[in-house]
């Protein structure tokens, strides 16, 4: 039994496995995983990590600033990216003392990593997985977790013939603004939730950056039904707690691509630039010019790609109809080409209403806070501010202090798994089965996740 013990150490830090129901995956609980966090740090010694894809998310958010914040308890073993100029500019960025490399399975077998971050292109996200844990690693992977249902099933019996774990990096759940909705609907305040009305616009420049870079094709990103929206239906899973039943969608491109009056490969290239108001000097950033400019001739990507290149196939306007298992209906839509940056949300409840509306992307003058207004059926509507700070709405933080703090504790269920990681995608891949076929599209079509009224927790 001693054994046994000493043998749930740091190197099942997520990794103990969630239990297997007929065909439903259950999230591993947050308790055995925060649990597993502490054992880590018993014999005071770091845990060992490695990164794969070394683009602007990995060697920032996951890799220097992890090691900036962390190094009591991390170090990282090892480094890779199919581009040898970027991996060696992000070991740089990162500052890490480890060895880098171009071949994925050889830096596992000499790494040996107990935690992988997988920050690669999404495509790619369920080759990572499953291969780093055939080789003895648990995940960190950044959202979305894989763009098709049959990567999504291949994540699933990976973790399942493994028993390895993966943890997917929805920051947004951590965003105390998320947060307060979330206490708010469990609280009673209006009642049961029967109806949600979600609507995200993505602005001028964020929304464009997208059509940009390789998110712009369907077969690398899986559109941004699935790289952007999983995000919101991330949430929406989460403040909901069950699980999507059914999807219907509309969707289409009338903005980007083939609509712009005029186009190049990129912007360095383009003779328009006086004309178009999409612009993007990129060499006016040096980190994204180290990072991409000065290593394109490896790989030949372009990240200031034109936003009217005719090769763009995802939509830049989408609207659903999600209805959940226990009876709550969705509306929900994403705009990549608003003027300002945000999203506006109600929650309808059998005793009154949720709304929120949050512009992003807003004048230093403005107030510093977010608001949510709660409105009672029959009583005095009230207004709750929530300060604002940090990245993701102050959620980037306190989502990184969760995964390698010991004893922090989860009481709002912000950790997700595969499970949850899943589910999100599959929102946004029914939706485009959906508009390819024009009917709704049942989730438990797409994998053998059975959707359930109540969240497992």
């Amino acid at each position: 039994m001693n054994n046994e013990k000493n043998n749930m150490s740091r190197r099942t830090f997520l990794a103990v496995s969630g239990a297997i129901a007929g065909t439903t995956v259950l999230d591993p609980s947050s308790k055995i995983l925060a649990n597993n966090v502490t054992k880590a740090r018993e014999k005071n010694e770091k845990m060992r990590i490695a990164l794969v894809g070394t683009g602007i998310r990995g060697v920032r958010m996951w890799g220097r600033d992890i090691l900036d914040e962390y190094p009591e308890y991390i170090e990282f073993v090892g480094l890779c990216d199919h581009n040898p100029g970027r991996l060696a500019v992000g070991k740089e960025i990162i500052g890490a003392d480890c060895p880098t490399f171009t071949d994925f399975e050889e830096m596992m077998r000499v790494t040996k990593p107990e935690v992988l971050i997988v920050t690669s292109d999404d495509d790619t996200h369920d080759l990572f997985i499953e291969k780093g844990m055939e080789m003895g690693a648990d995940i960190i992977c950044e959202k979305p977790m894989a763009i098709d249902e049959k990567k999504i099933q291949r994540i699933i019996d990976a973790e399942k013939r493994t028993g390895k774990n993966c943890r997917v990096t929805f920051n947004y759940r951590y965003s105390p603004h998320r947060a307060k909705m979330w206490e708010i609907i469990r609280s009673g305040e209006i009642g049961e939730i029967t109806s949600v009305d979600f609507h995200w616009y993505l602005d001028t420049s964020h929304g464009a950056a997208y059509f940009r870079r390789w998110h712009r094709l369907v077969e690398k990103g899986g559109s941004l039904w699935v790289h952007k929206a999983s995000h919101h239906f991330d949430l929406l899973n989460w403040w909901i707690e069950s699980d999507p039943e059914s999807v219907y969608a509309l969707g289409d491109l009338e903005f980007y691509g083939k609509n712009g009056p005029f186009r190049a490969t990129n912007c360095r290239s383009c003779p328009h630039t006086k004309q178009c108001d999409f612009y993007f000097d990129i060499t006016a950033d040096k980190l994204l010019t180290r990072l991409y400019v000065d290593n394109e001739k490896y790989d030949g990507y372009h990240r200031d790609g034109c936003v009217f290149r005719n090769d763009v196939n995802i939509y830049d306007k989408m609207a659903a109809t999600i209805k959940y298992k226990n009876g709550v209906q969705v509306s929900y839509s994403l705009t990549a080409y608003s003027p300002y940056e945000g999203y506006r949300i109600a929650f309808n409840g059998t005793k009154g209403r949720m709304d929120a509306w949050i512009q992003e992307s807003r004048p230093t003058s403005d107030a510093n806070y977010d608001e949510i207004v709660v409105f009672k059926n029959f009583g005095r509507r009230q207004y709750i501010q929530i300060p604002q700070g940090g990245g993701h709405g102050g959620g980037d933080k306190l989502l990184k202090d969760q995964i390698f703090i010991p004893n922090t504790p989860d009481p709002l269920k912000q950790m997700a798994g595969v499970r949850d990681g899943a589910l999100a995608c599959l929102i946004g891949i029914a939706a485009r089965k959906s508009i390819a076929s024009g009917q709704p599209v049942m989730i438990g079509d797409l994998s053998t996740i059975t959707p359930l009224e109540k969240k497992p927790t």
